[in-house]
């Protein structure tokens, strides 16, 4: 559970990196993501969650 809990937190710290460094180019993107069409968004989503399993799975190699 330690391990889930700091994996977690490091999984924040990397996705609000882009807000406080950059937030007039994250109202832009977020804008620009409101404009996708959702089956564009399901495809982008799936590709990353792929993504993200391979990536744990090269860690517990």
């Amino acid at each position: 559970m330690d391990f889930f809990l700091c994996v977690l937190g490091m999984v924040m710290v990397i996705e609000g990196l882009p807000y406080f460094a950059f937030p007039e180019q994250m109202k832009s993107w977020v804008s620009k993501i409101l404009e996708m069409p959702d089956g564009w968004l399901r495809r982008f989503g799936l590709v990353l969650m792929f993504m993200g399993l391979f990536l744990v799975y090269l860690g517990k190699r």
